[in-house]
């Protein structure tokens, strides 16, 4: 079954950590562009970073300094480093893959998991 699945979400406090994984299955992330979305109550899902298959960041002016995405292509996964959250980091985050167009067209979203941010 090809998929996304994220997991690491839960409660924290502001000023704590988490770390979000995106782990897929069915087919290797080496050709895919990765990038977190979220999307909170009464919001549009909005991107909040994004990594090429070549390992260039890039991050929303509000997390950068505090959020740090990283790619590990030997276990097929994908991490979301949050770091000093805020209450307004509360979201559900999707993970959504983009296969690079020199080897396809395919695109893959997960889930989800919620985040919460919370004293």
């Amino acid at each position: 079954q090809l998929q996304l699945v994220e997991s690491g979400g839960g409660s924290v406090q502001p000023g704590g950590s988490l770390r979000l994984s995106c782990a897929a299955s069915g087919f290797t992330l080496d050709y895919y562009d990765i990038s977190w979305f979220r999307q909170a109550p009464g919001k549009q899902r909005e991107l909040v970073v994004g990594i090429t298959n070549g390992g260039s960041t890039s991050y929303v002016d509000s997390v950068k300094g505090r959020f740090t995405i990283s790619r590990d292509n030997a276990k097929n996964t994908v991490y979301l480093q949050m770091n000093s959250p805020k209450p307004e980091d509360t979201a559900v985050y999707y993970c959504y893959a983009n296969e690079r167009p020199a080897y396809g067209s395919n695109r893959y979203w997960g889930q989800g998991t919620q985040v919460t941010v919370s004293s």
